[in-house]
């Protein structure tokens, strides 16, 4: 029924529930079901912002009245984009639903965000020349593989060893967004540098096993299927970290992790300052570059959404709006 909240929160008993409690269920959850760590975290970030801006509201006393005035708030005071919106709306429902145990009815009206129609940012073949000019050793790598195969910046970082396929020109990326799978093209320019890159991080691999480090990170279910699969060359990261750390979901279990992504947005963003670049230029615009040079080369609009891994056409047309189609523009009245 509209509005209705059938069932009391685990506590049950109308007091707030203690921090520590809510935070160990949630994450028991988000383990059960496999979410990944990066979902983790920004769950837990919307759930806390909820918290306190529903406070002083005990856990018994929440409903779906509450989390339409949370939606309300971002939309109206906070001016949220509505992709930002539904974010943080998954992210209440999954706390209500599978912490409290509330069932989360029909919710009540509240603002939608707008739908904000924003055209990418794109650089050109020269503006992307003279970006990699300012960059060097694993960030030009990585920037030119960004751009050469239209990654996403989590898609790069999650790179392993047994995802490039060099006999065949080809990269795999493996749970990537909507967790798909798809293939990319491994630029044959890149060959010889990725080749080199393999030899330095295969001392570093080689190094961690006989030091007797716990293998990277794997897949819960993978890592059960296969228990020493974590521990072979194949698995191992593409961009290792210089340090070892603790895993967040498996403390204290050390090992290596992958390179932080803010690491290398930070590099291009200082690359396009230097390079004088008046566009703000981003890890995702060489994405952006990939799909436009793309279609301005005349591949098919189809054969790029399959790239990108794009679930709709029409996410992929955008880039139809900012490509560059000689003989096809308009002419300012300026230029007649």
């Amino acid at each position: 029924p509209s509005g209705a909240c059938s069932k009391a929160a685990r506590n049950g008993n109308g007091a707030k529930e203690p921090g520590h409690e809510w935070r160990r269920r949630f994450l028991r959850e988000m383990r059960v079901g496999h979410y990944s760590y990066r979902t983790e975290q920004t769950y837990r970030q919307w759930i806390e912002r909820y918290l306190t801006f529903i406070r002083p509201a005990a856990f018994s006393e929440l409903s779906d009245a509450t989390i339409s005035r949370f939606l309300d708030h971002l939309a109206v005071k906070r001016e949220v984009a509505a992709g930002t919106q539904r974010q943080a709306l998954n992210a209440i429902v999954f706390f209500h639903g599978r912490v409290l145990d509330i069932e989360v009815g029909e919710l009540e009206p509240y603002k939608k965000a707008k739908i904000r129609s924003r055209l990418p940012v794109v650089l050109s073949r020269e503006e992307t020349g003279c970006l990699f000019e300012r960059l060097e050793g694993v960030t030009r790598l990585q920037a030119r593989l960004q751009y050469g195969s239209g990654l996403r910046l989590m898609e790069l970082m999650r790179l392993r060893v047994k995802d490039l396929d060099f006999a065949r020109g080809q990269l795999l990326v493996r749970g990537g967004k909507g967790d798909k799978d798809r293939g990319c093209p491994l630029p044959e320019a890149l060959a010889g540098d990725m080749r080199a890159h393999l030899e330095a991080i295969r001392r570093v691999f080689e190094k961690d096993r006989a030091d007797g480090l716990n293998g990277v990170y794997l897949p819960p279910a993978l890592d059960r299927k296969f228990p020493n699969a974590g521990k072979s060359w194949s698995w191992f990261w593409l961009w290792p970290s210089r340090e070892r750390s603790r895993d967040p979901r498996a403390d204290p279990i050390e090992r290596r992790h992958h390179m932080d992504g803010r690491l290398y947005q930070r590099h291009i963003r200082e690359a396009a300052e230097a390079a004088g670049l008046s566009k703000r230029v981003t890890t995702h615009t060489l994405r952006h570059s990939f799909a436009t040079h793309l279609l301005e080369r005349g591949v098919d609009i189809r054969s790029v959404q399959d790239l990108l891994g794009h679930t709709h056409l029409t996410t992929t047309q955008v880039y139809l709006h900012v490509m560059h189609r000689p003989g096809m523009g308009i002419k300012s009245p300026l230029d007649l």
